[in-house]
């Protein structure tokens, strides 16, 4: 049996969360805890595939979108909103919104979405049973349309 809080449920603060970034960041620097939280990222997208029943489906490209979306957009646990997944020359291209790594941040700043893009990569792999590199290419804190992450197989 596990521990469930009874008055404040699942959720708690976008500002909560940055402050556990920050002070990751001023402990082990910004390399360091994109390193981290990217892993824990990953970890919690396998474990979010495994929980949705989707690991080892090998689910179509074109579903993948409403997949992610459905766990970690609105409806789900409200990391990011997932708007669209597609292969494009051969990587796989996930372009989000609303990130919880970007909210709060000023434009320009250099905030990459470390654990979101972890997250959807876990949740990738565990689905694909493929190997992937993943980068963020975009970001709405720079003039992107999107926070975009590549995958490419390895």
């Amino acid at each position: 049996m596990t521990y469930q809080r009874d008055e404040l449920g699942d959720f708690s603060s976008v500002v909560c969360f940055k402050a556990v970034i920050t002070g990751v960041e001023d402990t082990l620097g910004k390399d360091g805890a994109g390193v981290v939280f990217t892993r824990a990222g990953k970890v919690r997208g396998g474990n979010l595939a495994r929980e949705l029943g989707v690991a080892g489906s090998n689910a179509p490209i074109s579903e993948l979108a409403a997949k992610l979306d459905g766990a970690i957009g609105k409806e789900g646990t409200r990391l990011a909103s997932v708007k669209s997944v597609r292969e494009e020359g051969g990587k796989i291209i996930v372009d989000t919104r609303d990130t919880v790594c970007s909210s709060g941040e000023e434009m320009g700043s250099d905030r990459n979405c470390t654990f979101t893009m972890g997250a959807i990569w876990g949740a990738l792999e565990a689905i694909t049973g493929k190997t992937y590199l993943g980068e963020q290419t975009q970001s709405v804190l720079r003039g992107g349309e999107f926070d975009r992450f590549e995958f490419e197989e390895l």
